[in-house]
C-alpha cells in the first residue's frame, strides 16, 4: 500500500503538467493551411457529384469537415476573386473585376458598350489576411498563383514571408517543368518565378505541394498561413500522360465530364492535397491546423484543343458568367475540435474567408464586407445575419455580356447591362436556372432590382455604358 500511494504522489505532478500543456495548447492559434485551386468546377469532386473524376482524398477530406452546397466566388474570373480572399472586400468595392491585363487597357469599348475601368493592381492601403495574421505572430508563405499585380504588387509587398511562384500572369504556358514557353513573352521568361532547378518532366502541381511540405516542415515556434494557390485546373488542359490513358478508358457517352486531360489534372489535385494531410498527420499537426478548400470561380466550360473542358451539371454556364455555374464552388472547411462530416446549405461567399481566419486566429484585420462562418462550422444548420449575396461583373466575356447579381434566400436576380434586362429565378426548384420568373413576379423582381441598385452605388461600383451615352 504504502508503495502504491508513493507511486501516486509521483504521478501527481506528471498528470496536471500534461493537463496544463494541453490547455496551452488549446489556446494557442491555430495553423492555416489556405488551398485555392484555378477554375475547379463545383460538379468537379466525387463528393460534390462527378461522374468521371475520381477524388478519394478529397471526398475522405469532406467526411472529416464542414462541406458547403451553397458557397460562391465574390466574382467569375480569377484575380477580382482572389482579391476578395485577400481583403474580405466586395470586387466591386476594391474596382478589381477584371484581370491585370485587361485592367490596364481602361474602359474598353464593345458592341457599343464601353466596360467599366478597373484597378489592375492590389492596393498597398488594403491589410491583407496575410498582412494581419504576421502581425498576430504567424509565419505567412504564398504558393502558386497570384494575379493581383505587377511586381511592386507581389506577395512579399502584401505580407508573406515567402513568395514562391507569383508572377503577374494566371497561367503558366506548360505544366511541365520548365514552365516556359512561346507565350507573350520569351522562352527564358519564367511564368512561375522561383521554381527553378526542377528536373525535365516534373509536373506544377507535384511541385507546389513540394514546396509547401517543404515550408510545412521548415515553419519552427510560431502558427503558420500557407496560401497553396494551385495554377490547376486552368489552361493549359495538361495531365500526366499515364493518368490521361486511364481516364480515356472510362469515358462513357452518358457522362457528363468527357476530358480525359482535365479528368487528369484533377486526379493529380487530389493526390496532392492527400499528400498535404498525410504530412500535416505524420506530425501530429491535424488537431492545430485549419484546413480550407476552395476554388477561385466556377468551372471553364469553353473548348480548349477542340474539346469542352468540364461540365458544370446541373449548373448553368461556366466560368465568366453569374449564373449558377460561374460563381457556385466547392469549399471544404475542416477545423480542430468542431463540426465534422456535416453539410452546410447556407449560403456564404469567397470574401467571408478573411474574418473567417482571422477570427479562428483570435486577431483582427480591416474593415470587410465578408462575415466570420465560423458560427456555421460549430453549427452548419444555422444561418448568418445576412440577407443578400451581391456580384458584380462589369465586363465581357465568352460566357456574358456586363452583368451583376443579387441573391436574397433562394430568389437570384441577374441583371444585363447591354439591353437593361433582368433574368430572375429561384434557386430552391430551378438550380439550373432554366425557367426565368421575371414576368410572372414583378413585385420580387423590382425589389432585388432596386436592392442591387443602392449596393452599387454603395460600394461605387464601377458601371459599364453604351459608348452613346458617353457624349450626353
Amino acid at each position: 500500500m504504502r508503495n502504491r500511494l508513493l507511486l501516486l504522489f509521483c504521478l501527481l505532478p506528471l498528470a496536471f503538467s500534461s493537463l496544463g500543456n494541453s490547455s496551452a495548447k488549446a489556446n494557442e492559434p491555430p495553423n492555416i493551411l489556405l488551398v485555392v485551386v484555378d477554375d475547379l468546377g463545383w460538379a468537379d469532386l466525387g463528393c460534390y457529384g462527378a461522374d468521371l473524376h475520381q477524388t478519394p482524398n478529397i471526398d475522405r477530406f469532406a467526411t472529416e469537415s464542414v462541406r458547403f452546397t451553397d458557397a460562391y466566388a465574390a466574382a467569375p474570373i480569377c484575380t477580382p476573386s482572389r482579391a476578395s480572399i485577400m481583403t474580405g472586400k466586395f470586387p466591386a468595392r476594391l474596382h478589381m473585376t477584371i484581370w491585370r491585363e485587361m485592367a490596364l487597357n481602361g474602359g474598353v469599348i464593345r458592341r457599343g458598350m464601353r466596360t467599366a475601368a478597373a484597378e489592375p493592381n492590389l492596393p498597398h492601403a488594403e491589410i491583407t489576411i496575410a498582412e494581419a495574421l504576421r502581425e498576430a505572430g504567424y509565419y505567412t508563405a504564398h504558393l502558386g498563383k497570384w494575379h493581383l499585380g505587377g511586381a511592386d504588387f507581389y506577395p512579399e509587398t502584401h505580407g508573406f514571408d515567402l513568395n514562391i511562384g507569383a508572377s503577374i500572369w494566371g497561367a503558366p504556358p506548360s505544366f511541365f517543368y520548365p514552365y516556359r514557353g512561346n507565350y507573350k513573352q520569351s522562352e527564358e521568361y519564367r511564368y512561375v518565378p522561383r521554381l527553378e532547378w526542377g528536373q525535365e518532366g516534373e509536373y506544377l502541381t507535384d511541385r507546389l505541394t513540394d514546396e509547401a511540405i517543404k515550408t510545412i516542415k521548415q515553419v519552427k515556434d510560431q502558427p503558420f498561413f500557407i496560401h497553396l494557390a494551385y495554377h490547376t485546373v486552368h489552361t493549359p488542359i495538361e495531365g500526366k500522360p499515364e493518368v490521361v490513358k486511364r481516364y480515356e478508358q472510362k469515358i462513357r457517352p452518358e457522362l457528363h465530364h468527357q476530358n480525359a486531360q482535365y479528368a487528369a489534372m484533377v486526379h493529380s489535385l487530389d493526390e496532392n492535397f492527400g499528400r498535404l494531410l498525410s504530412v500535416l498527420k505524420k506530425r501530429k499537426l491535424e488537431d492545430s491546423t485549419v484546413v480550407i478548400f476552395i476554388s477561385d470561380n466556377g468551372g471553364y466550360v469553353n473548348n480548349y484543343d477542340k474539346q469542352t473542358v468540364t461540365s458544370n451539371h446541373p449548373l448553368r454556364s461556366g466560368k465568366g458568367s453569374l449564373y449558377e455555374g460561374g460563381i457556385r464552388v466547392p469549399l471544404i472547411i475542416r477545423t480542430p475540435d468542431l463540426a465534422k462530416a456535416e453539410v452546410c446549405e447556407t449560403p456564404v461567399i469567397s470574401n467571408d474567408l478573411y474574418s473567417t481566419c482571422l477570427e479562428l486566429a483570435g486577431t483582427t484585420g480591416q474593415e470587410n464586407d465578408g462575415l466570420s462562418i465560423l458560427p456555421l462550422l460549430k453549427n452548419p444548420q444555422q444561418e448568418l445575419d445576412r440577407d443578400e449575396l451581391f456580384f458584380h461583373f462589369p465586363h465581357f466575356y465568352t460566357t456574358t455580356t456586363p452583368v451583376s447579381a443579387i441573391r436574397e434566400g433562394d430568389m437570384k436576380l441577374i441583371h444585363y447591362y447591354m439591353d437593361d434586362r433582368d433574368e430572375l429565378y429561384d434557386l430552391s426548384n430551378d438550380l439550373a436556372e432554366a425557367n426565368d420568373l421575371s414576368e410572372s413576379h414583378q413585385e420580387v423582381k423590382n425589389r432585388l432590382r432596386s436592392r442591387l441598385e443602392e449596393w452599387l452605388q454603395a460600394v461605387d461600383a464601377q458601371i459599364p455604358v453604351h459608348a452613346t451615352e458617353e457624349s450626353k
